[in-house]
């Protein structure tokens, strides 16, 4: 007579018996988290300071460097670890040194203009680069894009400034030009503040300037071709 012997399982293997072999909740779940293992948690920080920081560069690169580096000396930022150089002492010091100079410069009418011209190829690229530096956890090719976004919102920053600075700097007084300077040097400081405190908030002004940097592009190409079309009118009618 055969005896049957009643055998205990345990709760663990009894789930891996009555669970199929394909679609086991222990493996799809590892299979998961294998795969968000790379994905940072929350870039909203990181992509606030990065757009804020962009923004600021296409009007004050050299304070924007400065300020960056001081707040994370002073404990008031976290810098991602590709910045923190700019935490450092001699690039807190360059940064400064410079920027005294551009604060300076940019109450010159004449000055501010040759600053700026030189400026068109510098904004934008040290924006790309230090975007590229804070975005060290994200993987290629979105690492790139954001650099690319980066360099594109400061070109858009620096192009609204140097276009509006230079119908004002062809005023003969100095105010205006002092007025929009000064402006210029507060708004910096209030983006990177927004930037640390409420990123999602520096995003929008970066999409904003985006935007408004569009619409100038678009209707100066507008007068351009307005510009052109009347001239073989003129010469046409003998004008």
């Amino acid at each position: 007579m055969r005896r049957w012997t009643k055998t205990r399982c345990s709760p663990r293997s009894a789930a891996r018996r009555s669970s199929p072999r394909s679609g086991r909740p222990g493996s799809i779940a590892r299979s998961v988290s294998s795969r968000t293992a790379n994905v940072p948690a929350d870039l909203l920080p990181q992509i606030g300071l990065a757009a804020g920081a962009a923004v600021a560069s296409g009007l004050r690169l050299y304070g924007t460097v400065a300020a960056l580096g001081f707040l994370h000396r002073a404990g008031i930022l976290r810098l991602p670890a590709g910045l923190e150089v700019l935490a450092t002492t001699p690039v807190i010091v360059l940064a400064a040194a410079l920027y005294v100079i551009e604060f300076v410069a940019d109450k010159i009418p004449a000055v501010d203009t040759v600053w700026d011209a030189i400026h068109t190829f510098v904004r934008a690229p040290a924006a790309a680069v230090l975007s590229f530096a804070a975005f060290g956890n994200v993987q290629e090719p979105w690492r790139t894009v954001a650099a690319l976004l980066c360099g594109t919102v400061a070109f858009s920053s620096h192009g609204l400034k140097a276009s509006s600075r230079l119908a004002i700097n062809a005023s003969p007084e100095p105010f205006s030009n002092w007025a929009a300077s000064i402006s210029e040097d507060v708004f910096v400081a209030v983006l990177l503040w927004l930037a640390v405190k409420h990123p999602l908030a520096a995003v929008v002004i970066a999409g904003i300037v985006l935007l408004a940097a569009a619409l100038l592009a678009a209707w100066i190409v507008r007068m351009l071709k307005r510009l052109f079309s009347r001239r073989p009118a003129l010469a046409a009618s003998g004008g």
